[in-house]
């Protein structure tokens, strides 16, 4: 009997300790006795976060929240976390939720790759995330709101917005209704190809003319491109002014000439340039003018034996 009660108590003691560890499991605290190390950061608020919560990275359970504490206005969360735990300096925690009754947990990003890992007691950069009573909140505000505006258009309101339209559209029937007959009355010649908006829409010459406007304009281009390859390659007289330097050496070697001819002409040389520059011809020319004139207005008054004399007179014969 003795012996039954010692094993039935040892048994009892073994479920209980199996019961209170399933339940710290299942409570989030079983690491409490297990290696890691302790990473923390700092949130303006921790929303329904609570000890024993997961820390999670990239949706894999990496650790749980070990305290959480009021410090300097923010709230400070201390994070036990996996030996393995992939952490990083530049690591970034927010604390989310997993649906809109689902548990709080703390995610950590990766961080960049080349970045040096987390020792144990850094502290992380924190992100907030929307509050979920503040989303709520404002949905509930909204949804007020949109009560409100339907709870507005009662009928005497809705009468009020529409008895203007209304009594507009009863004191103008009557052309309203012209209105609606002429519209129905255009698009139906406009539907049997009546009309020029039909003919354009039904018939065919539009259509014709555009297409042979567009072919005519393509062998106009085609005319144009063969004409401009003609004068690339030289060929016409366009063709040979732009590409053959026979002219260009013709007008060079005509300019050279000009100018030379202009530089002895500058410099008295030759016949035209004495004509041009000597200062003695240019005052006898003057002379003989002056003397030509005086014998024209001699001629008036005698006969042609003495214009002759006059001219030798005038001369020195």
């Amino acid at each position: 009997m003795k012996n039954s009660l010692e094993t039935k108590l040892g048994l009892f003691v073994i479920l209980a300790v199996f019961a209170a560890w399933l339940i710290i499991e299942t409570l989030g605290s079983a690491d409490i006795f297990s290696r890691g190390k302790h990473v923390s950061a700092q949130f303006d608020t921790v929303q329904d976060l609570k000890v024993g919560d997961r820390v999670k990275m990239a949706g894999v359970e990496i650790g749980r929240v070990e305290k959480i504490e009021i410090m300097d206005e923010k709230v400070a969360v201390t994070m036990k976390l996996k030996l393995d735990a992939n952490v990083k300096t530049d690591s970034k925690a927010i604390i989310k939720f997993t649906g809109l009754m689902g548990q709080n947990f703390v995610n950590i990003s990766f961080g960049a790759p080349g970045s040096p890992k987390a020792e144990d007691g850094a502290v992380l950069e924190s992100g907030e995330q929307p509050d979920l009573s503040a989303i709520m909140a404002k949905l509930d505000a909204a949804a007020a709101g949109i009560q409100n505006l339907t709870k507005s258009f009662t009928g005497d309101k809705i009468d009020n917005l529409l008895g203007p339209l209304t009594d507009f559209i009863k004191q103008n029937s009557g052309p309203i209704t012209a209105t609606i007959a002429n519209v129905k009355n255009v698009t139906s010649q406009i539907a049997a190809g009546q009309g020029t908006v039909g003919k354009l829409i039904y018939e065919d010459a539009l259509y014709n003319t555009a297409l042979s406007t567009v072919s005519n304009l393509q062998d106009t281009a085609i005319s144009v491109h063969t004409a401009v390859n003609n004068i690339s390659s030289g060929q016409g007289t366009i063709g040979k002014l732009l590409t053959d330097e026979t002219l260009y050496r013709s007008t060079t070697a005509s300019m050279t000439n000009l100018e030379s001819i202009l530089i002895k002409l500058n410099s008295g040389q030759g016949s035209v340039g004495k004509l041009v520059n000597d200062q003695d011809f240019l005052k006898n020319a003057k002379l003989s003018l002056q003397k030509l004139d005086k014998a024209a207005d001699g001629l008036e008054d005698t006969g042609p034996l003495s214009v002759i004399g006059i001219m030798a007179n005038q001369f020195g014969l």
